[in-house]
């Protein structure tokens, strides 16, 4: 997710015991401290975010879905899946329906009302943080312990270590500086805290705003304009942002000239097992374009 909130600690004591289809008898806790207890591994899940929904897939535990987001639109097929509409905050009465065992928030103060009821309703539900690229394989586990899939989720775990490791040992130095503005009003940009910040670094870019820790946090376009990015990347996959014809936006000299990196896909939305081939798109990107 792009979006900043209060970063909780995590506490996963029981993912390592689950191997071989065993759930150990320790109680994971979600990133808000909650205790995760199910009778059985969940069989029927509500994904309120696109990136968990992406995940269940990709670690065998599709089938278990029930419901998902408007905006869960990978892998294909999972239109499949009926949908609950929005997540941020969700319909609660919606998720309800969908009869889940299980029901997956992405942490946000947004979230925190719907959270409640869920649970008050006596069904389990689990706040979790994706925003880094290490989330991945660390939600990969834990997804795989409370859907019964621990096998097939700590094989894609360790291969995305291996790959992201091998990604950040090659990773070339720093040739330009790059702003990434996910909303033009007010101004919205991505700071170190996401992984599309450590996406540019892996591709060969540095932040513009990688002095801010949290994920995403709003600016202006004076502030943009003053750290004088040489490039701005896209992630609609136009060539240039509707937002860059309009005559405020000419303050920062990258828009002016029309400097911008432009990338298609959602990979570029979510953190994913998808992340390593979108750093070599946005490698290419960055060789080609906002120059």
């Amino acid at each position: 997710m792009l979006f900043s909130g209060r970063r909780l600690a995590v506490v996963v004591v029981a993912v390592a015991a689950c191997r071989g289809g065993e759930r150990s008898s320790a109680l994971p806790v979600d990133d808000e401290g909650a205790g995760l207890a199910l009778q059985a591994p969940a069989s029927a899940v509500v994904s309120l975010s696109p990136a968990f929904t992406e995940l269940l897939f990709a670690i065998g535990a599709g089938d278990r879905l029930v419901g998902r987001t408007r905006w869960c639109d990978y892998p294909p097929g999972v239109e499949r899946v009926p949908s609950v509409g929005d997540g941020l905050p969700p319909v609660v009465e919606v998720v309800l329906a969908r009869r889940p065992d299980l029901v997956l928030f992405y942490t946000s103060a947004s979230n925190a009302a719907a959270l409640d009821q869920v649970r008050r309703a006596g069904i389990t539900a689990a706040s979790f943080r994706m925003d880094r690229l290490d989330d991945v394989p660390r939600l990969a586990r834990l997804l795989g312990w409370l859907t019964g899939a621990a096998d097939s989720a700590e094989w894609v775990a360790q291969g995305f270590e291996r790959a992201l490791d091998s990604a950040r040992a090659v990773a070339p130095a720093a040739r330009r500086r790059v702003a990434v503005v996910v909303w033009d009003n007010p101004p919205i940009v991505i700071g170190a805290g996401s992984f599309l910040s450590e996406l540019l670094r892996l591709a060969g870019a540095a932040n513009a705003f990688d002095d801010i820790a949290a994920p995403s946090a709003q600016t202006s376009i004076e502030t943009i304009a003053a750290r004088n990015p040489d490039a701005l990347l896209v992630l609609e996959g136009d060539a240039s942002p509707a937002f860059a014809r309009r005559p405020e936006w000419q303050l920062v000299r990258a828009v002016r000239e029309r400097r911008f990196v432009s990338v298609h896909g959602s990979e570029f939305h979510r953190p994913s097992p998808r992340a390593v081939e979108a750093v070599r798109v946005l490698k290419r990107a960055l060789d080609t374009g906002g120059h």
